[in-house]
């Protein structure tokens, strides 16, 4: 079960009076939602009545649903495009994966959304980075095209060291440049030592099974994602 304290902590961000969802947003998601779930719902028109604001007819509406609805509406309306730049929203939806992920439905919610969140944040300053990365995401999303997410990882990854480092080198010939970086910002010898060896490891991996031939093992593309998701969170926070 997703606690009330958390769906109000939520819903006082997804309805706030300023950049929230309106009135009449509140009322259609939480009718389409109703519909998708065969859900009655409290508050389906306007005004609302017997609560203090829509932030609470927000909350009464969402609780009604099972725990995994619940789970997906909140996460979807974090989604929407007016939370964009919305920073509560995007800390709201890394909290709500991070807690209660074990709700999410379908086979791809088995990666760490936790992760893959914080990662876009990081990326945003890098869109074009960003875009590859967001389209390696769809394609496991939908569990198809294995052996061109795995070529969008490794251009998202390497595009943002270029970006970082500030040159045009391959992800392969990164090690000395890479290894300057993480020293100069403080690194220690051993992370410093370990993060390049994982990087080295990264590049032959997608050469070996993903660059020069096609034959990915599917139990093996979790791991490579989450992996160049903690290298590109790492590097970008270092900065």
């Amino acid at each position: 079960m997703i606690p009330e304290i958390f769906l109000r902590f939520a819903t006082d961000i997804l309805g706030e009076t300023e950049g929230g969802l309106t009135s009449s947003e509140i009322i259609n998601y939480s009718t389409d939602y109703a519909v998708q779930y065969d859900v009655g719902i409290p508050f389906h028109e306007y005004p609302f009545e017997d609560v203090p604001n829509k932030r609470t007819a927000l909350k009464e509406n969402i609780k009604v649903f099972p725990p995994e609805a619940q789970f997906t509406i909140m996460r979807d309306l974090c989604d929407l495009p007016k939370f964009l730049d919305n920073k509560a929203a995007k800390d709201l939806k890394i909290k709500l994966i991070s807690r209660y992920g074990s709700l999410a439905q379908g086979v791809a919610e088995s990666i760490n959304e936790s992760l893959i969140e914080e990662t876009r944040h990081w990326l945003a300053e890098f869109p074009e980075c960003l875009e590859i990365y967001n389209a390696a995401l769809e394609k496991w999303s939908n569990n198809i095209h294995q052996r061109n997410l795995l070529d969008d990882i490794r251009l998202a990854l390497e595009l943002l060291l270029k970006g970082i480092l500030g040159n045009e080198k391959s992800l392969e010939n990164q090690q000395k440049p890479l290894g300057e970086f993480i020293a100069a910002r403080n690194g220690s010898k051993e992370l410093n030592n370990m993060f390049l060896k994982l990087v080295d490891y990264f590049g032959k991996y997608q050469n070996t099974y993903v660059k020069h031939s096609d034959n990915v093992n599917d139990n093996e593309i979790e791991i490579i994602i989450e992996i160049a998701s903690s290298f590109m969170k790492f590097l970008i926070k270092i900065k």
